[in-house]
């Protein structure tokens, strides 16, 4: 299952606009908040040029390039963790990604209407990020009565555990701090993870900025770093040609959109790699984890090669291609054979040995 980025952001700030363009699926954008009733999701491709090199020299009839589904939240407003505007409902949607993308605005129109009246993006990322504390506070403080109450039936060194782990985690909420900056042992991690924290998640931020603002360095004051990208522009680009979207962006001096540098920030902050198989049949992209080890790698291609793993043949991907593919590679000694211990690294193009 792909994992997914929710976007969030408050009403009109170009949450929706950004994820037609980067679905290239249409979703009401209409000029008023809470126009989004239900989440979209959308599947798309993370850009791997390495990929279509592969195919063209093994000459592979079919490309399978890895994926993430975006999820379009509809706007949150201050108060939404208490029901305001479309509240509640829309924090449970979040809870069930694996990371978010907020969106912040940060061009001036006034033809488009912002909630606050006014542009100020440090405010609205604060707004968003205390609602997202104040919904996690309430979960943790019924979770916390509850091992109380437990507690009364006899005590336990993992319900005491489990107390002091979620009153840690409350004060760090109370102090303004956002749990995904700590460092958490396994332990806590254990504890945290069921109640799906929507602090603890990943966080990236966008910039929705203006055309004029494209290319230029974005020193907001968020708590973490900004992708500017002018959204509007985007929306455009994902109508043209790839030759026509090439000869737009070689006039703005880019040498990707927005989109494609988001798409694989995204990909980078769920802390993925990309290893490759290529061949005559299909040249595939494959998602892991960093640190993932190659049993569990080839897990991924089919659950049986995990349990039937025997080794690994791996070659570099500019290797192979620099040497005419895996024949090559092999007359010259490129290609390693590594066993169970082995850590698969981004790039890697992957022959797997399984038993039967």
């Amino acid at each position: 299952m792909p994992l997914q980025i929710g976007i969030v952001g408050l009403p009109n700030v170009g949450k929706s606009t950004l994820f037609s363009a980067i679905t290239k699926k249409q979703v009401d954008c209409a000029n008023y908040p809470f126009c989004t009733i239900d989440p979209n999701v959308g599947v798309v491709e993370v850009p791997d040029e390495r990929l279509m090199k592969l195919a063209a020299l093994d000459k592979s009839a079919k490309i399978v390039p890895t994926v993430i589904e975006f999820v379009d939240i509809a706007g949150l407003v201050k108060g939404a963790s208490e029901g305001q505007g479309l509240g509640n409902k829309f924090l449970s949607h979040i809870r069930e990604v694996d990371a978010i993308a907020q969106v912040v605005r940060a061009f001036e129109d006034t033809n488009i209407l912002h909630v606050e009246n006014s542009i100020d993006p440090k405010r609205d990322a604060d707004t968003i990020n205390t609602e997202l504390a104040i919904a996690d506070l309430e979960v943790l403080t019924k979770r916390l009565q509850n091992a109380e109450r437990q507690m009364k039936s006899g005590v336990t060194k993992a319900l005491e555990f489990e107390i002091a782990t979620i009153k840690k985690t409350i004060d760090a909420l109370d102090q303004n701090k956002m749990l995904r900056d700590f460092e958490w042992t396994d332990e806590e991690r254990m504890i945290l993870k069921p109640l799906s924290l929507l602090t603890m998640k990943p966080m990236m931020y966008v910039a929705n900025v203006s055309e004029s603002d494209v290319g230029a360095i974005h020193e907001l004051p968020l708590r973490g770093s900004a992708i500017p990208i002018c959204i509007k522009m985007e929306s455009e680009l994902a109508s043209l040609s790839p030759d026509e979207k090439h000869e737009y962006l070689a006039t703005m001096n880019q040498t990707e959109s927005g989109l494609d540098r988001l798409i694989k920030e995204a990909y980078t902050l769920l802390g993925l790699i990309t290893f490759l198989t290529s061949g005559p049949d299909e040249a595939r992209a494959w998602t892991v984890k960093k640190g993932t080890k190659a049993p569990q790698a080839a897990g991924v291609i089919h659950t049986d090669f995990e349990k039937n793993f025997i080794r690994v043949e791996v070659t570099n991907w500019k290797d192979y291609l620099a040497n005419g593919g895996e024949a090559g590679c092999r007359a010259k000694g490129l290609t390693r054979i590594e066993g169970k211990d082995y850590v698969i690294q981004d790039g890697d193009v992957c022959y797997f040995r399984i038993g039967i």
